[in-house]
């Protein structure tokens, strides 16, 4: 059985810099009617930069809505058409000042399914350079890094709390507990679905 929502109507009530709020009327399955209020985001990219001795280059900045500092891979909001894996690369020279030689998708996921339509795409850095940093006007943060096993234990205590930096560790710390030259498979959450896949490590 597939379950659906028919939109009715909808309206935009709130558009900002960032995000669009809308007000939708939708029918159910039973045939009664409803109302949705949706997030329309552009969607992200972060990306998670692993080192020779498997430390992670981490960024570490105040987030206003939560009131306090939280610690995150570096990410950012996409621009209108760009390429996720380019943002997150150039998210990564912004904020870290690093330049990475190999780049892989750790697919993506959706933040907050129940009403915000955001989709973080998740990539993995290796091989990487040292640059000069670039944070944005207005940007401040703090580059830390941090042992991988270390950040899956913190997420464990519940000490990182951060969706897509959580993510992207316990995927990044999989492929690492295998070796650099072995094949595995894993469940890795794409979006909304479970998919498995096989991904050689070089």
């Amino acid at each position: 059985m597939t379950h659906t929502e028919k939109k009715l109507a909808s309206r935009e009530i709130f558009h900002g810099r960032i995000l669009t709020l809308e007000v939708d009327r939708v029918e159910l399955e039973d045939g009664s009617q409803s109302r949705r209020e949706i997030v329309r985001h552009p969607g992200g990219a972060g990306i998670l930069a692993l080192d020779a001795d498997e430390s992670v280059s981490m960024i570490r900045q105040f987030r206003y809505a939560f009131g306090r500092e939280l610690l995150e891979i570096p990410a950012g909001k996409l621009e209108p058409g760009e390429d996720p894996r380019q943002a997150a690369i150039r998210e990564l020279e912004e904020e870290c000042g690093l330049l990475a030689g190999n780049v892989r998708s750790l697919g993506c996921i959706y933040p907050s399914v129940g009403y915000d339509d955001e989709v973080i795409h998740l990539y993995l850095a290796t091989d990487l350079q040292n640059t000069d940093a670039r944070p944005d006007p207005g940007e401040f943060l703090t580059v830390e890094r941090h042992p991988l096993p270390e950040l899956v234990q913190m997420s464990l205590r519940g000490d990182l709390c951060d969706a897509k930096t959580v993510t992207a560790a316990a995927i990044a710390k999989a492929i690492a507990a295998v070796g650099g030259d072995a094949r595995y498979v894993t469940t890795i959450v794409l979006g909304a679905k479970v998919k498995t896949v096989k991904v050689k490590v070089s």
